[in-house]
């Protein structure tokens, strides 16, 4: 496992600004061909250019969003055993993310309640889903 203190935390990654990854929830994981997918609830904060104010019965601006990893070589889980990276995600659950860390040679670490998954891809691309 890489020594979490020592990654580029997900706030000094361009891709993540104006949004609280450690408010954002992730709803599924899945892999097509090079390409891993995170489905995710995302918080965007107010200097986001989408934000919007929230409804009277929401606290927060939240929006459906997909974390790109482009690709990817390889996934694994802490603590796991070795599996091919197809059947990794289709075993990964849904959770708050607690933690995103970058490392050098294109290495990512996720954290949260669904575990801590290591992905060697290219740099994240994060896209807003439509209305």
């Amino acid at each position: 496992m890489n020594d979490f203190a020592k990654g580029t935390d997900w706030r000094q990654l361009r891709e993540f600004a104006a949004v609280d990854l450690n408010q954002s929830f992730i709803l599924s994981w899945s892999l097509e061909s090079e390409l891993l997918l995170i489905d995710v609830d995302l918080f965007l904060t107010k200097d986001h250019p989408f934000y919007e104010k929230p409804r009277p019965a929401e606290k927060f601006c939240i929006r459906p969003a997909i974390i790109e990893f482009p690709y990817c070589e390889g996934i694994s889980v802490v603590g796991e055993s070795k599996a091919s990276s197809a059947e990794l995600v289709r075993r990964l659950k849904h959770g708050l993310i607690e933690g995103l860390k970058r490392f050098d040679g294109g290495q990512y670490e996720i954290s949260g309640k669904f575990g801590t998954v290591l992905v060697s891809a290219e740099r994240p691309i994060l896209r807003l889903k439509g209305p």
